[in-house]
């Protein structure tokens, strides 16, 4: 048959490159190369990498080598079970030529181990340490997705996106914090047909478990206190409380912050500089001197580079209202929402989330059409040029002032109202 992987260029309407990739899969189910038709875990997944622009004939890039990946695994809280994915795995892996694999909550490989001839093999494909093999980068895999959609997966053959990666077989399942619940990365077998059976996905199932209660045991590296915590909705400057004190930050190194809250595996230099700046002109040494400044107003330990990171969780008012939000609690999500984080910043990364997080509230509000929450944000300063959820709110509780003010808004606007469109 033709090779169907020949329409997804990366510039190709993402809906349609899932179609044809489908339409491929299912032409090697007929085959019999593979033993199921598509999963929709597996079609949400091409859908993701259509986005992302992944092509057919991409591979995964090493992100970190020699000195900063060995610094970097050494930090890592996996390296902690490290013996442990040996004891259990192992064997395994090497007896049945497969390979254990383990990754950062960012998709990066921090360690490959296994059968030293399919080591080789993999290794034309960069599934080594220090590679990025996150969803976004390399598409569909077990390690990748699992970490992307935080629960285990298992991906046969030509459900992989890549084409050099359809001979493989893989499985995974994300590790957490038991503290914290934070993802910290997955654990992977990864083989040939051999691993083309349900127990697999079982297997590293019950491997990752055994590694979260194991991290539970363990000792806590640093005395417990209070995790800090970063306060930014509303506010253009963030309060940052750690230690005993409470710190206010520039508005840069708010943004910094923000980011480094986000990402507890760390940001490059070159990340941090596309997060943060609009201008391509500005240098590696700004950010530097940003960085250095920083950490003279946090104090000694808490900011690590190699790369930049904070060295412990910190807890922030943007994350209490994702998670109220991803667990359905609309209202308790509303309430938590005090404004915009960081309203006045430019940064690409922050006006991104700042986006999303306002994205989410109102699609929850507008989907649940509850009346007294559509008012708290029509009211809002934020909400009060909102036209569709002043729209809703009109469906939903048309008193006369709600009325003059959609009407005032649809005047200003010069937005027709739904039932005078054609």
């Amino acid at each position: 048959m033709t090779d169907p992987w020949v329409a997804l260029e990366p510039g190709a309407d993402p809906a349609e490159r899932v179609r044809t990739l489908r339409r491929a899969h299912e032409a090697f189910t007929q085959a019999g190369r593979v033993p199921r038709p598509v999963r929709s875990v597996v079609a949400d997944s091409w859908r993701r990498s259509a986005r992302a622009g992944v092509g057919p004939d991409g591979t995964a890039d090493v992100e970190l080598t020699d000195a900063d990946l060995g610094a970097y695994r050494a930090e890592h809280p996996l390296a902690r079970v490290m013996p442990l994915f040996r004891e259990l795995m192992g064997t395994f892996a090497a007896d049945g030529e497969h390979l254990l694999a383990v990754c950062d909550a960012h998709g990066r490989l921090l360690w490959v181990e296994g059968h030293p001839a399919t080591r080789r093999r993999a290794g034309r494909m960069n599934f080594v340490p220090g590679a990025r093999w996150a969803e976004t980068a390399v598409g569909t895999n077990a390690p990748g997705t699992a970490v992307a959609v935080d629960r285990p997966v298992q991906v046969f053959a030509a459900e992989h996106f890549i084409r050099r990666v359809q001979p493989w077989t893989c499985a995974a399942a994300p590790v957490h914090d038991p503290r914290t619940g934070r993802v910290l990365g997955a654990v992977d077998i990864t083989g040939g047909d051999g691993l083309a059976h349900p127990h697999s996905l079982g297997f590293v199932q019950a491997v990752a478990r055994a590694a979260e209660s194991h991290l539970a045991l363990l000792a806590p590296e640093r005395p417990e206190t209070d995790p800090p915590e970063l306060t930014v909705l509303g506010r253009d400057e963030a309060h940052l409380a750690v230690g005993g004190r409470r710190i206010r930050l520039s508005r840069r190194h708010s943004e910094i912050v923000v980011l480094l809250a986000r990402r507890p595996e760390g940001l490059t230099g070159d990340e941090l500089l596309c997060a943060l700046y609009e201008d391509e002109s500005v240098t590696p040494v700004t950010l530097r001197v940003e960085l250095a400044r920083l950490r003279g107003v946090l104090g000694p330990g808490l900011l690590a580079s190699r790369p930049y990171r904070l060295t412990v969780p910190v807890e922030s008012d943007i994350a209490v209202v994702e998670r109220r939000l991803a667990a359905g609690a609309v209202t308790a999500a509303v309430t938590a929402y005090t404004g915009p984080p960081l309203p006045a910043s430019r940064a690409p990364a922050v006006v991104r989330l700042r986006s999303r997080l306002a994205d989410g509230l109102r699609a929850a509000l507008l989907a649940g059409r509850d009346p007294d929450l559509l008012a708290d944000w029509a009211h809002a300063p934020w909400g009060e040029d909102d036209i569709d959820v002043w729209r809703a709110l009109a469906t939903a509780r048309p008193t006369a002032a709600v009325r003059t003010r959609l009407a005032a808004l649809e005047s200003e606007l010069a937005v027709p109202a739904p039932w005078t469109r054609r």
